[in-house]
């Protein structure tokens, strides 16, 4: 059998799944895309989840692939055997609803002995338990003896993922030999040694999974198999293990001569030697997809692995830098499969170069503090490092969690996980108050600080939505960025942009930055310092790199709406100008896609008659269709041609005259229509005052007019159907309905007094004479404050002078009212203290004038109490 390489196996595959009717695909980023159950793409069937579950149409019914994956899962045993590392290659072929388990099995087993040469007596398929029917292709079909099918249980031979598609599998084992066996006697297939390798597995996907555990036939049934790339070289070359593969095994030459050691000469350094040739290649691919070194998600796990290597370098002795060294060797070895490492091969050694300067710079110190720790852990007899000091580790000296984790373990002590947790939690929550924070210059401390100054950008928006230009610098949230990659969020700057930035007044552009490998939406466009222009959004889709050229299209529908507002403000200040005085001058202005505000000097409200004229004057050179001309010239140069300068504002040696036929012209860095007519009409919608002096028009025109037409029609008709009339007879019918309720208030009135006099019944046996003066105290059922001010007047009539007052209770509420008249009050009577005297008894509190007061209360209970105490508290008061 011929010892084929790693890249000839992946060609092989590839051309003969094509001659099959298949499309080959390229991998797929490592970085998933719209896949937030992912952090990194990890099987040849993950980024193809759309096709399996129908969200999206595939290419092909029948699609083969070679994707490249990455498994973290347990960062901290990768290396220690030589069974697994982070980085592989998936060999996959795919079926979407086109053949299913015949052609599936006679495929893999014709490229296994027919291709690639294999002994078929080596190999050993599995069949679920219940699967007849792969088990009749394999001993029928295929001819394997029925001694030679193994038939495996769920766990081993079913795939399925929760609720969903799933189904059956069937592997094809290979049997490496005595050599690699365990020796023990019944060693066969599903033994845990290394010789009965799995090299294949189909998976049949032909059920639905409820989540219950029962089970439907799919409609459409796929076939998803999957065959590791570096597996079958190890099978192919007869070699020990996935490190000794020819492209890794020069990988770990490249590695041991940095070292200045051999593999497989001493088994604590083999772990060093193939932590970092597994790491340092894993590296290079994800930094190749786009995926930068930070705190957290996939760039966490890029710094975990280099870091990791870092020190296994130390471990080793080799000297100063070595990861972009041995990346080049990746490089090298990987492109025939994947061009892209080639392509991003300068970003990718510059990321690595900086990264591991970043950690060689701490990490020694951090390795001598860790022992200072392990120093005191042993004096004081423990084992377990605390959070604190975990985190210390960490957050100075940059060691990640596993690593600190992995350098104890070495001695037998562990980390308190859960108080490292809550030191970062603590700090997160610190930062976060801390962000407030600015630098000298008083503005916000932010990323874009750290941005080169001399980077620039020159706006190029005023004649075309549509330039090619150079990306000059990246940023995620946090910090610079070689590239963004699918659903980050960022900034990006280039060298020349269409995109108009927020400034004087005109918000910044939106719209989309994109090129072959990916696409950036802009949510906005801002100016930061120098002339540089920042287009902030996320990725939607790809990766985009520094020094990449890129496609920048602005949003034209957004962009006119802004220019035909910006042009009517220009046409608005000029007619404010003409309507109520030169004194008008403009103070701020704010002009978006959908409206536009105006804010100027006027020292009074503007009159509707004013409002009117402006609007009109505004709609007639609106109308008129006045060319819109800009013209660059000096300061001196402008004003002399009349336009109008803003107060305070900073203008270059040149500025832009932007005239409007001979009705406006204004000095005005912002985009406009060509012509007013383009504009259509201009709608004043509110006027008003803002500070001294200052008045603020909000208006409409285009397609914001438009829509609140539509808005203002959509009420309007709402409106009508609520009173039961057409639009044309609201007014009429509003009118009929305001006389109807007034004479409906006058009739309930009358009622309510009706009612309250005879809730009150006969009182007049209630008055007790005190000192001469007439005082009744009685209470009423279900009247408000306003019923028992109404009962007070008139019994007042019946009483003459005297004191009244009165309680009134309404389910839990309590209100009391006492009223004076002027002789009871020249005998010291007071209904404000009077009231004060009784409202605690009923819970409440109030008071008021010597001749009427009153109060709340919330404790009916007290009211008898209460009226009895107004008696004792009139006769204390009357003398």
């Amino acid at each position: 059998m011929k010892k084929y390489g790693v890249n000839e196996l992946r060609r092989m595959f590839l051309e003969f799944f094509e001659s099959k009717g298949h499309l080959a695909m390229k991998s797929f980023s490592l970085v998933p895309h719209n896949d937030n159950s992912l952090l990194l793409i990890n099987s040849g069937m993950a980024p193809l989840k759309p096709y399996f579950t129908g969200q999206e149409i595939p290419p092909r019914t029948r699609v083969t692939t070679c994707q490249k994956c990455i498994r973290t899962g347990d960062i901290e045993n990768i290396g220690k055997t030589a069974r697994h590392g982070t980085f592989f290659e998936m060999l996959g072929n795919f079926s979407f609803g086109d053949y299913f388990k015949t052609e599936a099995i006679h495929w893999s087993w014709e490229f296994l002995t027919e291709v690639v040469g294999l002994d078929p007596d080596r190999l050993y398929p599995s069949v679920y338990q219940d699967d007849d029917e792969a088990f009749d292709i394999w001993n029928k079909q295929i001819g394997i003896p029925a001694e030679r099918i193994f038939r495996f249980g769920k766990e081993d031979n079913f795939w399925e993922h929760g609720a969903g598609p799933c189904g059956p599998c069937s592997e094809i084992y290979y049997d490496r030999g005595e050599k690699y066996g365990c020796g023990k006697p019944g060693c066969t297939v599903g033994c845990e040694c290394d010789r009965y390798i799995e090299v294949w597995n189909n998976v049949f996907t032909q059920f639905e999974n409820d989540g219950h555990g029962n089970y439907t036939e799919l409609k459409q049934k796929n076939i998803d198999t999957g065959m590791g790339l570096e597996r079958l070289a190890v099978v192919v070359q007869d070699v020990d293990s996935l490190f000794t593969v020819d492209t890794n095994k020069a990988l770990l030459d490249e590695v041991c001569a940095l070292a200045h050691t051999q593999y497989q000469a001493d088994a604590k350094k083999d772990v060093s030697l193939r932590i970092i040739a597994d790491h340092v290649k894993s590296c290079t691919f994800m930094i190749s997809d786009g995926i930068m070194p930070s705190n957290e998600g996939r760039g966490y796990v890029l710094r975990r692995l280099l870091r990791r290597a870092a020190r296994h370098g130390r471990l080793l002795g080799i000297e100063g830098r070595f990861m972009a060294e041995l990346s080049k060797t990746v490089i090298e070895l990987s492109k025939d499969g994947y061009p892209e490492l080639e392509e991003k091969k300068v970003m990718i050694l510059k990321v690595l170069a900086e990264e591991e300067e970043k950690f060689n710079k701490t990490i020694d110190q951090g390795l001598a503090i860790l022992a200072d720790m392990e120093a005191e852990m042993a004096e004081k007899k423990e084992t377990v490092l605390s959070g604190e000091n975990a985190f210390k580790l960490y957050d100075t000296y940059g060691f990640p969690l596993d690593l600190t984790i992995e350098i104890l373990e070495e001695k037998n002590l562990t980390v308190d996980e859960a108080g490292f947790q809550a030191a970062m939690k603590e700090q997160r929550e610190k930062a976060r108050a801390a962000r407030k924070t600015t630098n000298y210059m008083g503005a916000d401390v932010t990323v874009y600080q750290s941005i080169p100054a001399d980077v620039a950008t020159k706006f190029v928006g005023y004649d075309r939505l549509i330039h090619d230009s150079r990306i000059s610098v990246l940023t995620t949230d946090t910090e610079l960025a070689e590239a963004l990659t699918d659903g980050q969020r960022g900034t990006i700057i280039v060298d020349e942009t269409p995109f108009y930035g927020t400034m004087g007044g005109q918000n910044g552009d939106r719209g989309v930055i994109s090129s072959a490998n990916g696409t950036f939406v802009v949510e906005e466009t801002i100016h930061l310092q120098g002339t540089k222009v920042g287009h902030v959004g996320h990725m939607t889709s790809g990766m985009l790199t520094v020094g990449e050229t890129v496609t920048l299209s602005v949003d034209p529908e957004s962009r006119t709406s802004t220019e035909k507002n910006h042009s009517a403000t220009h046409l608005l200040q000029k007619a404010l100008r003409t309507v109520l005085g030169e004194h008008v001058e403009q103070a701020g202005s704010l002009v978006t896609p959908d409206r536009l505000r105006f804010d100027f000097t006027h020292f009074s409200a503007m009159t509707p008659e004013e409002l009117k004229a402006v609007e009109e004057l505004v709609n007639r050179e609106i109308q008129a269709g006045l060319d819109v001309v800009t013209q660059e010239m000096t300061l001196d140069e402008a004003k002399k041609t009349g336009a109008m300068a803003l107060f305070g504002e900073k203008y270059g040696e040149k500025v832009r005259v932007v005239k409007m036929g001979d009705f406006s012209t204004e000095l005005c860095g912002g985009t406009h229509v060509g012509n007013t007519g383009v504009i259509h009409a201009f709608k004043i919608v509110s006027e008003a005052g803002i500070a001294a002096g200052v008045r603020r028009i909000e208006a409409l025109t285009g397609e914001g007019l438009m829509a609140y037409y539509k808005k203002t029609e959509e009420e309007l008709h709402e409106a009508a159907k609520a009173a039961k009339t057409s639009p044309a007879e609201l007014t009429a019918k509003i009118e009929a309905m305001m006389e109807e309720i007034k004479a409906l208030h006058a009739e309930n009135d009358k009622l309510k007094s009706k009612l309250a006099n005879e809730s009150l019944g006969d009182v007049m046996s209630q008055v007790k004479e005190i000192n001469g003066v007439k005082v009744l105290a009685t209470k009423v059922t279900d009247v408000d404050m306003n019923g028992l001010r109404n009962l007070g007047d008139q019994l007042k009539e019946k009483l003459g002078e005297g004191v009244i007052v009165l309680a009134s209770v309404q389910g839990e509420k309590v209100s009391l009212m006492a009223t004076a008249t002027d002789e009871a009050q020249k005998k010291g009577a007071h209904a404000g203290n009077l009231i004060k005297a009784i409202a605690s008894l009923v819970g409440g509190g109030g008071g008021g004038r010597p001749n009427m007061a009153q109060a709340g209360g919330k404790n009916p209970a007290g009211v008898d109490a209460a009226l009895e105490k107004a008696y004792e508290a009139a006769a204390e008061q009357i003398h």
